[in-house]
């Protein structure tokens, strides 16, 4: 299922020519290389799985080590587990979690194995729509790229 959801979302960001980087002028266009497809795909994949309400589909982007990185709100939690854990925690029932949006993506390739990703994050509930932006680190493990580092701010 994770590869099916992956290959669906790679059609969908095959298509995207515009992406940020620290090479380029803001707004230049040019056509996305593979591994930058890919990372996008994992993002575009986390998203919908988010409005779904799967917490579990969200995580598969991310590597599944006792050492993945999540830092938010003051706080850094360690470990696949238990970043999951702390997701479910925060984010116990569809209301809570909202409608994500992820914008202005920007996709920074520093080696042919590590990315970073720079983007904007917002949650569209009925009562509020908390927002802010978030640096994540990919690396590319057993040949496959995984979300290692996610540090989440919020704007207010």
């Amino acid at each position: 299922m994770k590869h099916l959801l992956i290959s669906a979302a790679l059609l969908g960001a095959a298509g995207c020519v515009s992406a940020g980087s620290s090479y380029m002028p803001r707004g230049a266009t040019y056509t996305l290389n593979q591994d930058e497809v890919t990372i996008r795909s994992i993002l575009v994949a986390q998203e919908a799985a988010w409005n779904r309400g799967d917490i579990d589909g969200f995580m598969e982007g991310s590597w599944e080590s006792d050492e993945l990185r999540y830092a938010s709100g003051g706080e850094i939690t360690y470990g696949y587990d238990a970043t999951t854990a702390r997701y479910k925690e925060r984010y116990s029932d569809r209301s809570l979690m909202g409608e994500l949006d992820f914008s202005d993506l920007e996709i920074d390739m520093l080696s042919p194995d590590a990315a970073v990703v720079h983007g904007a994050w917002k949650l569209i509930r009925e009562t509020d729509e908390p927002s802010g932006l978030f640096t994540l680190i990919f690396r590319k493990i057993d040949g496959e790229w995984v979300m290692v580092s996610d540090t989440t701010t919020s704007a207010g």
